[in-house]
């Protein structure tokens, strides 16, 4: 029995033929870089030029145009040119639901693991006060 896909309307990445799946796997590539990712943040309050991402990023113009350069050509932004600025904006607003997402699973991996690891010290700070016939520090 096959799951429905998690959204409405949605196609499921099973059974995706390997070209569909090499453009989801562009897609992501163009998430995996930081600055792209800042870029993205950055357009959620609405539109801005290079200037102003640049400045946001604390990126040269010249980065910032790269990666806009990339996340148009992938769709994820917009660019308009008016008079001597060119303006980038979000063309899919989806990608913040996913990017929401994925940061979501991150930060209860990050929980877990810090969990794992307060009680692991404190076993490991017990077993070296048990066998000294000393309280374990706190």
């Amino acid at each position: 029995m096959m799951n429905a896909p998690p959204f409405a309307g949605c196609p499921s990445m099973e059974g995706m033929p390997p070209e569909a799946l090499e453009k989801v796997a562009a897609y992501f590539q163009t998430l995996s870089e930081p600055t792209r990712l800042q870029i993205l943040n950055f357009l959620r309050s609405g539109e801005r030029n290079v200037g102003e991402l640049a400045q946001s990023c604390g990126c040269t113009s010249a980065n910032v145009s790269r990666h806009l350069a990339m996340l148009t050509q992938r769709g994820l932004v917009i660019r308009e040119s008016r008079g001597t600025s060119v303006y980038y904006r979000i063309a899919d607003e989806s990608v913040y639901g996913l990017c929401d997402l994925v940061c979501g699973n991150i930060a209860r991996q990050l929980e877990r693991t810090a969990q794992g690891g307060a009680a692991f010290i404190r076993t490991t700070r017990r077993a070296a006060a048990g066998s000294r016939g000393k309280p374990p520090p706190r």
